[in-house]
């Protein structure tokens, strides 16, 4: 049997649920302009993005992955929260038991009661782990050699860095990001790339949170949870006695999904404030809050 597509049926399992478990991934910012770089088109000039997001990759050109991060900076400082964010911010202060888990970096889910990951994108720390941090650094672009990645064109032009047969601007590995603690090593993104590990003391709240009692409701918005540990999370709740909801443009993310769980295909910034308008009233396109 097919998952359930009745908005009426989740808008009653939302009303009477008290602990919600959502997953969100970077399909939730699609509506904010940013790139998902996952399935289709993931490319980056003609570089897979995951192959940039690896400690090898920045040990073999720096300066090939801090232009592709420089860049990534700039759209998230220009971009703004959309109505799936605000939605789920609204959802969060009716629901005491909400506990939100995003792998995003970008920062648009700065109302997330937990977070998987925190607002790393604006953080930079030293590649050599000498334990220095520069937290939520704003710098756009983060040093001049970088400037070539905080440019902005008109829509129908691209952006040189973006266009594969143009030429990356040359930079001296001299010239990027150091650290000004040890003095010997660069700095790097603060982001948690592949091969790395996520902060123990965060996933053993979130444990703690999952064990605690029954879970109602999963809710999984625009992440294929592909990536551990948010891979288990949604198998967790199931076994907590949750009915799991995906809500993804991408129809195929409804596979593995039973008759009582629910899946909604389409844009996050828009089903979302639908989903839980019972719960948090109706809410006009800026994301306010006009009747509750």
């Amino acid at each position: 049997m097919p998952p359930r597509t009745s908005v009426a049926e989740f808008r009653e399992l939302v009303n009477s649920s008290t602990r919600i478990l959502a997953l969100c991934g970077a399909g939730l910012s699609a509506a904010s302009g940013l790139p998902t770089f996952r399935g289709a088109g993931g490319l980056w000039r003609n570089h897979e993005s995951t192959s940039l997001a690896t400690p090898e990759a920045f040990e073999a050109d720096p300066a090939l992955v801090w232009l592709f991060y420089a860049w990534r900076r700039h759209m998230a400082l220009r971009a703004r929260p959309n109505r799936g964010h605000y939605a789920l911010a609204e959802l969060a202060k009716k629901k005491d038991g909400f506990l939100c888990l995003t792998q995003n970096v970008d920062g648009e889910s700065r109302f997330a009661a937990r977070r998987m990951a925190c607002i790393v994108l604006l953080d930079n720390k030293c590649f050599n782990e000498c334990g220095y941090v520069d937290h939520n650094n704003l710098d756009d672009p983060v040093c001049p050699a970088l400037a070539p990645a905080a440019e902005d064109y008109p829509p129908d032009k691209t952006l040189p860095l973006l266009d594969p047969n143009v030429p990356v601007p040359p930079i001296n590995v001299e010239d990027l990001p150091h650290c000004p603690n040890c003095k010997t090593g660069l700095l790097r993104p603060g982001v948690v790339w592949f091969g790395e590990a996520l902060d123990e003391a965060m996933l053993r709240e979130v444990d703690v949170w999952v064990v605690r009692g029954k879970i109602d409701l999963m809710l999984v918005v625009g992440t294929a949870a592909a990536v551990y540990p948010a891979a288990g999370y949604t198998r967790q709740a199931k076994r907590r006695g949750a009915a799991v909801a995906v809500v993804n443009p991408d129809p195929s993310a409804a596979e593995g999904l039973s008759s009582r769980d629910f899946f909604f295909q389409g844009d996050a910034a828009e089903i979302l404030p639908q989903l839980f308008e019972g719960v948090i009233g109706k809410m006009d396109q800026n994301g306010q809050i006009i009747e509750s």
